[in-house]
């Protein structure tokens, strides 16, 4: 029998950390040193520049001698990087709206080019799902699109990219969270289809993600009758061992989403999810969405040690899973940055994604741009900035904006304000929210020349409006490019 340091320091090397600050506590060192956890995982609120950053992750390599620094930055919507500014990456639905996998290869090179500058080894990205349901609340503009050959495609090309510049990718979220109407961050999604139906969509991307090489893949906590039966994916060897390592042939290193997330913490609870997992072939433990610190991750590994202690967990599947996080890591460190950063990719890849879906917008004129606002995705988070109207501002002087909630939802009043003005709407994922698009109604029947901006998916199209404007994501870029479409005109 292994010793008990031993054991514990096997099952810490297959644990991230995630942590509150922008500087690393004296705990989180000796974790990642001494104790031997495998690394950690950054969120927006760990980030407050980039030479902050650079310099946080330089304390945690002196600390270990090849910790895995994660985070999670997929561009458009979902950035910890630029949580404060917006994205410069336009995201995926964008990248899949243009359709050329050699300018998804250049965007993600770019991005882990930024990455690694900084001193992360790993990204949590691409999603690799096939977003074949418009109402699902968490995925939607984060894939490539609604076709599993676009979504292949695009996914090897974004892997290929990420670790062109020296980062390891990870395709998510495994075996598919496209086709959910419901988060995991709340409940356990079910994904209800015959085998072949998951093979030809949900699998088809994750299968190229692996014929391009790809070092790690992450699990989602959906139920996948055919495949896990009751359970997530997460928790299931079906899922991780037999069909992800033994149908697909995949041999690096399996990840699970944030385990505190309700479908995992509501149901067994994260120490023994965390058992779970490793029993069902994933390595490592990614924790932080929701709750942070020493006090989330050690009963994770003394649960796993008391599993090894009982037999419920074999001491060669922790030693294998923990063998396969070091061999990640060395990887990474020894791995070198061979692409240059390009600043320009993600506008230029925004600009050709952005088009008019419908009618013709005509010349503005001091447009007075109302922003309707909606609660972001808990994979977004709260404090990423969107909108139109600081980038039109840059471009066309008397722009104003009005943020406008469903309870502000008086056209009358609205189109009041714009009287003698161009009048644009921006939107985000429109077609979820009853209120937005019975408002739009509503103003292109008093204001048919008004313009409407859908910076979400484009699920739903305004009658009466003059032009309706797809940018297909919210980040920065995205708002950058519609803005100089409409200054032009």
């Amino acid at each position: 029998m292994t010793d008990r340091s031993t054991l514990r320091r096997l099952a810490a090397g297959t644990v991230l950390i995630a942590f509150e600050g922008t500087t690393a506590p004296a705990w989180l060192l000796r974790a990642i040193g001494d104790a031997g956890y495998a690394g950690v995982v950054h969120f927006g609120s760990n980030i407050a520049g980039e030479e902050q950053v650079a310099a946080l992750n330089a304390q945690l390599r002196d600390a270990a001698p090849h910790p895995i620094i994660s985070v999670d930055e997929e561009g458009g919507d979902v950035t910890r990087l630029a949580h404060a500014r917006g994205s410069p990456y336009p995201g995926n639905a964008a990248l899949g709206a243009v359709d050329d996998p050699a300018l998804t290869e250049r965007a993600y090179s770019a991005m882990g080019a930024d990455l690694r500058a900084l001193g992360f080894t790993l990204d949590f990205a691409p999603s690799g799902d096939v977003n074949s349901a418009d109402d699902n609340p968490v995925i939607g503009t984060r894939s490539f699109g609604a076709s599993p050959e676009v979504v292949s495609r695009h996914t090897a090309a974004a892997v290929r990219g990420l670790q062109r510049a020296g980062l390891a990718a990870c395709v998510k979220h495994f075996p598919g969270h496209g086709a959910t109407t419901v988060d995991s961050h709340f409940d356990v999604p079910t994904v209800d289809v015959p085998l072949d139906v998951l093979h030809k969509r949900e699998l088809a991307p994750f299968a190229a993600a692996i014929s391009a090489g790809v070092r790690s893949v992450m699990t989602a906590h959906v139920r996948v009758p055919v495949v896990t039966g009751a359970v997530p994916a997460t928790l299931s060897r079906s899922a991780l061992t037999d069909l992800l390592r033994g149908e697909l042939g995949f041999d690096g290193v399996v990840i699970t989403d944030s385990m505190e997330m309700a479908a995992v913490r509501g149901t067994v609870g994260m120490a023994d999810g965390a058992v779970l997992a490793l029993a069902a072939g994933a390595d490592l433990l990614c924790t932080g969405g929701e709750l942070r610190g020493q006090q989330v991750v050690e009963p994770m590994v003394e649960a796993i040690v008391r599993a090894v202690e009982d037999g419920r967990l074999a001491a060669e599947r922790l030693a294998d899973a923990a063998a396969r996080v070091r061999a990640l890591a060395s990887w990474a460190a020894g791995t070198g940055n061979a692409v240059n950063a390009d600043g320009q990719v993600g506008l230029q890849a925004a600009r050709q994604a952005v088009r008019i879906l419908d009618g013709v917008p005509t010349r503005l004129q001091a447009p007075l741009v109302i922003e309707l606002q909606s609660p972001p995705g808990m994979a977004v988070g709260p404090a990423v900035p969107w909108g139109l109207a600081p980038s039109l501002s840059a471009l066309l002087s008397g722009t104003e904006v009005r943020r406008v909630s469903e309870l502000d939802a008086n056209a009358s009043a609205l189109a009041s304000a714009a009287d003698g003005r161009s009048l644009i709407v921006v939107t985000r994922d429109a077609h979820r929210y009853t209120w937005q698009y019975t408002l739009v109604a509503a103003l292109a029947a008093i204001r048919p020349d008004v313009v409407v901006v859908e910076m979400g998916l484009p699920a739903w199209r305004p009658s009466g409006a003059a032009a309706f404007i797809a940018t297909y994501g919210a980040g920065r870029s995205n708002a950058r490019a519609a803005a100089e479409l409409l200054a032009a005109i």
